[in-house]
C-alpha cells in the first residue's frame, strides 16, 4: 500500500526523518510530498527542501519525494496513495492534526489518515525550534542533518 507523508519540511529534522524510515517499514512505498505552502513563508525554496529530504533518505529504497502545490487528498489520489501519514509529537499537535485529517475525509473518504509518533529521542524536535537554536548560534547537530545545520548557520547568523 502507497502512503504520503506531506510536510513543509522547512527544514527537514531527524525526528522527520525518522517518521520515514519508519513509515517505509509500514507501507510498501512511501512518497514524502514537500509542501509548497507559500503562507508558512518558509526559509528555503521547495527545491532546497526537496533536495534536502532527498539527501537524507538516499539510502531508503522504498521512498520517493516529489514537491506539491495542491489540496493534499487531490495530491494523494494523483498518485494513487490511500494513506496520509501524520506525525504527532504532543497533545497540541493531535488538537490540529485531528482537524485537519476530518476535513480531509470529507473531501476524499477513500483516503484514510494514520498518526505516527516520533520515536522518543526526536520527540522534542520542531523546525522551528531548530530555526531558533540556528539563529542563536546553537548547535542543532544531533537535530537535523549536517548540510541543513550548515545551510541554516550559513543563513540565520549573518
Amino acid at each position: 500500500m502507497k502512503a504520503v507523508y506531506p510536510g513543509t519540511f522547512d527544514p527537514v529534522t531527524y525526528g522527520h526523518i525518522d517518521l520515514m524510515r519508519r513509515g517505509t517499514e509500514v507501507f510498501s512505498e512511501l512518497v514524502v510530498a514537500v509542501a509548497a505552502n507559500p503562507r508558512k513563508n518558509p526559509m528555503f525554496s521547495l527545491e532546497t527542501r526537496v533536495n534536502f529530504v532527498a539527501e537524507a533518505t538516499a539510502d531508503i529504497p522504498n521512498i520517493t519525494i516529489i514537491p506539491f502545490e495542491t489540496l493534499l487528498v487531490d495530491f494523494a489520489r494523483e498518485i494513487g496513495a490511500k494513506v496520509i501519514l501524520k506525525g504527532l509529537r504532543a497533545i497540541s499537535d493531535f488538537e490540529h492534526e485531528l482537524q485537519m485529517s476530518l476535513i480531509n475525509r470529507r473531501l476524499a473518504p477513500d483516503v484514510e489518515t494514520v498518526f505516527m509518533m516520533p520515536s522518543e529521542e526526536f520527540s522534542y524536535i520542531s523546525s522551528s525550534l531548530i530555526k531558533e537554536i540556528a539563529s542563536l548560534g546553537g548547535n542543532t547537530g544531533e537535530m537535523t542533518p549536517e548540510q541543513v545545520g550548515e545551510l541554516l548557520k550559513e543563513r540565520l547568523t549573518k
